[in-house]
C-alpha cells in the first residue's frame, strides 16, 4: 500500500530541454563539461555557494560571456509548466488519499527563472499541493545521495515500502529503490505524470 508519494520537479511537471545550457555555451567556447565544472555545477545546486559567486568561478572558465549572457544559457534548460499537470496533482491532493511531497534538484536561478515562468499565482497553486517542497539548495542535499532521502523519510516518519518516488532519471530512482523505496522512472517523452495513479 503506498501512502506517500515524493515526485521530482523537472520533466515531471516542467518540461526541460536538458542539452540547451550545453549547446548555448557552446558559443562562449564550452567543448565538453570538466570536472571542475560538474563540481561547481553540483556544489551551486547544493545552495553552497552564493549566485554571485557561481556566476563570477563560471566567468573565469568563459570570460568573453557577461553575467546576463551566463544567466540565459543557464537558464535555456526550461521550457515550460504545462497548466494540465497543475490541475491533476490540485486534484489527486484534493482526494487526500496520499500524502504529497516535492523533491527536486534545482538552484536559486532556476527556481526565480521557474517561477517568471509559471507566474506566481500558478506557482503559489502549485507548492500549495504539497505537504514538503524539498529543493536542494534550501537543503543542503541533492539526488541521488541517499542522504537526501533519508532526510525526507526521517523528517516526515515516512516508511520507505510505502512510499513511492517519481524521477526521470534512473540514477536518482535507483538509490531510493536501495532503501527500499517504491520507484517509478517515468519516461519522458513516452509517459506523462498524469499516468501516475496506474503506478500506485
Amino acid at each position: 500500500m503506498k501512502k506517500n508519494i515524493v515526485l521530482d520537479f523537472g520533466d515531471i511537471f516542467f518540461d526541460l530541454d536538458k542539452t540547451a545550457t550545453a549547446r548555448a555555451m557552446q558559443s562562449f567556447g564550452l567543448t565538453q563539461l570538466t570536472p571542475e565544472l560538474d563540481l561547481l555545477f553540483k556544489t551551486y545546486e547544493k545552495g553552497q555557494v552564493a549566485t554571485t559567486t557561481f556566476l563570477a568561478e563560471v566567468s573565469t572558465y568563459f570570460p568573453k560571456a557577461t553575467h546576463p549572457d551566463l544567466i540565459h544559457a543557464w537558464n535555456s534548460i526550461l521550457l515550460d509548466f504545462p497548466l494540465y499537470r497543475l490541475e491533476f496533482i490540485e486534484a489527486l491532493a484534493q482526494e487526500k488519499t496520499h500524502r504529497l511531497f516535492m523533491l527536486s534538484n534545482t538552484n536559486a536561478l532556476h527556481i526565480n527563472e521557474v517561477r517568471k515562468k509559471m507566474g506566481t499565482k500558478n506557482y503559489l497553486r502549485f507548492k500549495r499541493v504539497f505537504e514538503a517542497f524539498y529543493l536542494s539548495h534550501e537543503i543542503g542535499m541533492r539526488k541521488p545521495d541517499r542522504a537526501i532521502f533519508e532526510f525526507v523519510l526521517q523528517q516526515n516518519d515516512l516508511v520507505a515500502t510505502e512510499t513511492l518516488f517519481v524521477d526521470d532519471t534512473s540514477e536518482n530512482t535507483h538509490a531510493a529503490a536501495k532503501l527500499g523505496i517504491k520507484t517509478w522512472n517515468l519516461a519522458v517523452g513516452q509517459e506523462d505524470i498524469i499516468q501516475l495513479k496506474s503506478h500506485l
